[in-house]
């Protein structure tokens, strides 16, 4: 039985101007170039004959393109004991719209999104129980920049053990409608 989420890709600007951050954290355990995503709604375990269920619910989400800034460093537990450490994302309102939109088709379909309280996010380090402080990065970093985030569709993922962490592949992609135009707006 798969082990999926609902996400979106993170480009390959951003993806670098985050793995630049990572140094010598005591307890920090990175994530690579292919773990940086944005997850919409979990679903953990599901079985297989299930998965045609999911690809129907998200083909009904009706959702413009739209684009977020990847902005300032956050973690899930406080700075000196952190257990996640994550960039943040603003613009976000069309994203809480797509991730209830989502959600709500998928209960719809009988699957529990596991997201009662989205907080967007895309995860750059988890961290063992006897972990380091990443105050110095977060005042270094806190504010950053990291680049735009073109949404153009969502994927459905699977996850499987690695070696080196989970590994994350593509079953589905889902379009939003329309493309963004140069300036970063809806081209109708």
């Amino acid at each position: 039985m798969p082990r999926v989420f609902f996400g979106l890709e993170v480009p390959d600007t951003v993806k670098k101007r985050l793995l630049a951050l990572q140094g010598p954290v005591k307890g920090a355990k990175w994530q690579n170039r292919n773990q940086l995503h944005l997850t919409l709604a979990f679903l953990g375990t599901v079985d297989e004959a299930r998965v045609a269920d999911l690809c129907q619910a998200a083909g009904g989400v009706e959702a413009p393109a739209f684009e977020l800034a990847v902005t300032g460093l956050h973690t899930f537990g406080r700075p000196e004991l952190p257990r996640n450490l994550w960039a943040g994302v603003s613009g976000d309102e069309a994203l809480r719209s797509l991730q209830r939109q989502l959600a709500g088709l998928l209960s719809e379909a009988g699957f529990e999104a596991g997201h009662s309280g989205f907080q967007p996010h895309i995860t750059i380090a988890r961290f063992r129980k006897q972990a380091g402080s990443v105050a110095p990065l977060l005042d270094e970093h806190g504010d950053r920049s990291f680049g735009p985030m073109p949404v153009t569709e969502f994927v459905l993922f699977e996850s499987t053990p690695g070696e080196t962490g989970s590994v994350y592949s593509v079953i589905e992609r889902f379009p939003l409608a329309g493309p963004l135009d140069e300036t970063g707006t809806h081209d109708q």
